[in-house]
């Protein structure tokens, strides 16, 4: 179990990053980091990982206190993995060379094999003797985590694994990656902005606002009670309504356009999204967005009712 009891940490004597954060997590399971841009999801990671020295609070993986460099002269957890946003990635070599790196040399069979495993799993074989210069940045996140994994560690961090990898890859990746890191029994603190991530593939979800967490349960609980309009709009487009001097939250496909109903707006715009229209209204002076199956006109009048 990963237990983070109290923890803070600053780089500067004004500006906090982590500030007061407890959580935990069990082996095996998948823990999601969501919070804007500077709200200190990447120094948790490194925190966790070892590489910076907390000014208070302590970290401890069943009962191995996690210690940063003032105590360790090469900082980082051995049965972690810490896959940054920098790859840190041997570019004069192959992507199985790369993977093969911190595997034993005394067992080749079993090298080769598990190789060739995380190939599949990130979706390289066909670049397996390419080198890491040659590839796009993409291709070299992929290897990064495929490298990290090598060894199977008990608990992998990643931080926006994700972020430059093509769309048309970046679902069956996913699926991939998590179903292995399921059957291996890894536990996994993944770093993000995108929803998929935390919605489709986390057992938890920690939300961090202005370096502090604010909520901390399961992705169906958050996504379904927000208790404000910060946590919301992670995952979506959100309306704030104020309606008899209440403010409720709502997502676009909480509401519905009907026939004859007292909530009445006038369309703004109209935004196609594949599989709907998302559509721009105004309702007393507020905007409001609302999923529909058909494209509106600006100007028409609607009527509008709450799930």
């Amino acid at each position: 179990m990963l237990k983070v009891n109290n923890i803070s940490f600053s780089y500067t004597k004004n500006k906090t990053v982590l500030n007061s954060f407890n959580f935990t997590l069990e082996r095996g399971e998948h823990l999601c980091v969501m919070g804007e841009s500077g709200c200190g999801k990447s120094t948790l990671l490194k925190a966790i990982y070892g590489l910076i020295d907390l000014q208070k609070g302590s970290i401890f993986w069943d009962e191995n206190q996690i210690l940063g460099p003032d105590k360790y002269l090469v900082p980082g957890m051995e049965f972690f993995k810490y896959v940054a946003q920098d790859f840190d990635l041997m570019p004069y070599i192959s992507v199985s060379e790369n993977i093969k790196k911190f595997l034993s040399r005394f067992y080749p069979e079993e090298s080769e094999k598990r190789t060739q495993e995380l190939l599949e799993v990130i979706e390289m074989k066909a670049f397996e003797n390419t080198k890491v210069k040659n590839l796009s940045g993409g291709q070299k996140q992929r290897v990064a985590i495929a490298r990290a994994l090598a060894k199977e560690p008990e608990l992998i961090l990643l931080d926006e694994p994700f972020g430059q990898i093509d769309n048309f890859k970046k679902n069956s990746l996913r699926r991939k990656l998590f179903a292995f890191l399921k059957e291996k029994n890894i536990a996994c603190i993944i770093a993000t902005h995108d929803k998929n991530d935390a919605l489709s593939f986390s057992d938890k979800l920690i939300v961090i606002k202005n370096n502090k967490i604010i909520a901390d349960n399961s992705p169906l609980e958050i996504y379904q009670n927000p208790s404000e309009k910060y946590i919301a709009a992670l995952f979506d487009d959100v309306n704030e309504i104020t309606i008899n001097n209440k403010k409720v939250l709502l997502y676009p496909h909480q509401i519905k356009i009907e026939k004859n109903l007292n909530h009445k707006a006038t369309v703004l715009n109209s935004f196609f999204k594949g599989s709907f229209w998302l559509i721009e209204v105004n309702f007393e002076e507020q905007k409001l967005y609302i999923s529909h199956s058909l494209n509106l006109t600006k100007g028409d009048e609607i009527s509008f009712s709450f799930d």
